[in-house]
């Protein structure tokens, strides 16, 4: 930390203030960041990010306002800044655990730059039936679907990935089940309908 991202030191007791008002909600930030990620350790480590930034920003800070809720959207910002980050970073391999043979005989290896990744895995779920009733969802469920079923997101990270509130995205993913168990019922396969 360089000395200028340090808080002002205007008021020589913030620091103790800061440290007596952050302490009792270590607990609540901890179960929050746990909600939010798919680790302990990540969560720890989004609350650690949460009080550093907290602390570098606690000048701003207006007394008489809500802190916990102040040091909440502290901690969701992180989460969506550390969660954007991770999205846009390339994949990494070790070039030693790769040989030429898995690259050219593997799916990776083939072109599948015209397809989306929702028609990719639509494609390899393994039962026919439930691709062609998701085929029938509207897009917007489709896609909720696809994110909070087939690619293992939680609901938060489907909100942030396709850019709308939570709620939508519950609700999405709620219709979109109960149109795919109609859809699979109707094809006769109601046996997976109860599953889905």
């Amino acid at each position: 930390m360089t000395p200028t991202s340090l808080p002002r030191r205007t008021d020589p007791d913030a620091a103790a203030r800061f440290a007596r008002d952050a302490q009792p909600l270590f607990d609540a930030l901890l179960r929050r960041a746990r909600g939010l990620t798919t680790t302990a350790v990540d969560a720890e480590d989004l609350v650690q990010d949460t009080l550093l930034n907290a602390f570098v920003g606690y000048h701003t800070f207006s007394d008489g306002t809500d802190f916990k809720a102040w040091l909440f959207r502290i901690l969701y910002n992180r989460w969506v800044s550390t969660y954007r980050a991770k999205q846009r970073r390339p994949s990494e391999v070790l070039i030693d655990d790769v040989i030429e043979g898995d690259v050219a005989g593997s799916p990776v290896g083939l072109s599948t730059a015209s397809r989306s990744a929702e028609a990719e895995a639509l494609t390899r779920l393994p039962d026919h039936a439930i691709r062609s009733a998701m085929a029938t969802l509207p897009a917007d469920f489709r896609t909720a679907l696809f994110y909070a079923e087939v690619r293992g997101h939680t609901l938060a990270e489907t909100a942030t990935i396709l850019n709308v509130p939570r709620g939508t995205v519950m609700s999405r993913v709620s219709r979109g089940r109960q149109r795919l168990r109609a859809a699979l019922a109707e094809s006769g396969h109601a046996s997976i309908a109860q599953i889905a």
